[in-house]
């Protein structure tokens, strides 16, 4: 009688023991596939995200140098119509997260910062010079880095980077939807989003 309880014993902790590492294999195989899915995910939205715009602008360009004091001058002068392309991008390769699978937890610790991209078409009127003060490599390189310049400036008082904000965010609201739907946290510059608008744009 002995023998058989101790077998029955021995055969039910067999089954539990069995049982456990099943399940603690099919925890850790659905843990991976979380992992992998939201790796994923991210690799994905790891594209360009560019909002595109158009600039025009004239510019006025003068240069004047004094020959033999200042009664005489070498003048030269030109009218530039520029018309540009411009766009702005994140480049989500560059963002960086870690996944804690322990803790089920995707921490997003910082995204790149936008990338501006210029693409000008300058068209030149009313270019004069004096002989004396010819148009060389260098007015040309000045007059680029002016309208660059004043772009930049347009770009900034402009809604541009706003969208290009407007866009980022709906890709990381990918993010706290994917989690959100996995029971894992995200945590988002040390902060954890329990709703979407708590994922904004913070120094």
């Amino acid at each position: 009688m002995k023998k058989v309880v101790a077998g029955m014993l021995i055969t039910l902790s067999g089954v539990l023991i069995f049982r456990s590492c099943a399940a603690d294999k099919k925890q850790e195989s659905i843990l991976q596939e979380n992992t992998m899915l939201i790796q994923q995910q991210i690799s994905n939205v790891s594209k360009l995200i560019v909002t595109e715009g158009h600039f025009a602008e004239v510019y006025n360009y003068k240069d004047s140098q004094e020959l033999f004091g200042p009664l005489i001058t070498a003048d030269k002068k030109a009218l530039v119509v520029v018309n540009a392309e411009v766009a702005i991008a994140y480049d989500l390769s560059q963002i960086d997260f870690v996944v804690d699978e322990v803790n089920r937890t995707l921490y997003v610790k910082s995204i790149p910062e936008p990338e501006i991209k210029i693409s000008p078409d300058f068209e030149y009127y009313d270019v004069t010079a004096d002989y004396l003060n010819p148009f060389g490599a260098s007015d040309y390189n000045k007059i680029k880095k002016n309208i660059n310049a004043s772009l930049l400036k347009k770009i900034e008082a402009s809604n541009l980077k706003g969208n290009a904000q407007n866009r980022l965010l709906s890709e990381l609201q990918k993010f706290y939807v994917l989690t959100n739907s996995l029971n894992w946290t995200l945590v988002y510059k040390d902060q954890p989003i329990d709703n979407f608008e708590k994922l904004q744009f913070r120094d």
